[in-house]
């Protein structure tokens, strides 16, 4: 029997037909305002409440907005933070202002991928942590796309090692069919990819599973919503766009 992780998320459970292959590293594709940091929050702080210790690695956005984020839906993450149970890597300051100054795990420089993966070693071992999100893996290959397989290869070698499950956040732009960075893809272990759709002068949320080791999953796009609470996805509907419209039938 492969051990599943429950992501938290309502709904993706049942499209990966019981939860994440325990220490998958799965890509998480797609373009802006598709709500691809929400998701990994929302992952991470489920696996909090389950006694899974959590690090996130923050390339993105500062660590303070990171935390006013994630308690905007109902996620502090500083009461796990001061029990030993939560970790920002700070990849995004540089260690520079005063803030970042307070920060414990603090990348001082993204084009050293070996120190980048140190910090992000130590931090993992320090709470034992079980869940792990990259936000966004992207940053660390975008001026150097001819590395990104190479990165998510070493990535996924440290993380599953250390015995994590982890999702890495992957940027892609407006209408780009690829999954953020040549032979990514065939690197990770899972991709899921989020899209949002203008069809009939509306933006449609939607979602897929392309890929999941270890399990079998849903072959169907379903939609999803981003809620006060967080994401929550459709399993038992399909999302279909055909010629500029789209309708939305049971599965």
């Amino acid at each position: 029997m492969v051990k599943r992780v429950k992501s938290g998320i309502p709904g993706l459970d049942e499209i990966l037909h019981g939860g994440i292959p325990a220490r998958n590293v799965v890509l998480l594709s797609g373009g802006p305002g598709t709500g691809k940091s929400i998701f990994g929050q929302q992952f991470l702080y489920y696996g909090l409440t389950q006694g899974e210790p959590g690090v996130l690695v923050a390339l993105e956005e500062h660590p303070v907005q990171v935390r006013i984020n994630m308690s905007q839906f109902g996620w502090d993450p500083r009461p796990y933070e001061e029990q030993g149970l939560f970790a920002i890597v700070d990849a995004f300051t540089g260690g520079i202002g005063e803030a970042a100054k307070r920060e414990k795990y603090v990348v001082r420089d993204l084009d050293d991928l070996p120190s980048f993966v140190d910090v992000l070693r130590q931090a993992v071992k320090d709470i034992g942590a079980k869940r792990v999100v990259i936000d966004s893996v992207t940053t660390l290959y975008i001026t150097k796309p001819a590395i990104a397989r190479g990165v998510v290869m070493r990535l996924k070698r440290v993380l599953a090692g250390l015995g994590c499950t982890s999702i890495l956040v992957s940027q892609i732009s407006v209408g780009e069919r690829g999954f953020g960075g040549p032979g990514v893809e065939h690197a990770a272990d899972g991709i899921i990819r989020l899209d949002l759709d203008e069809i009939e002068g509306e933006l449609k949320r939607s979602m897929i599973v392309w890929k999941m080791r270890g399990t079998s999953h849903s072959m169907k796009r379903h939609p999803f919503e981003i809620t006060d609470k967080g994401i929550v996805i459709y399993p038992d509907k399909v999302f279909k766009i055909y010629r500029g419209t789209y309708r939305i039938e049971e599965a």
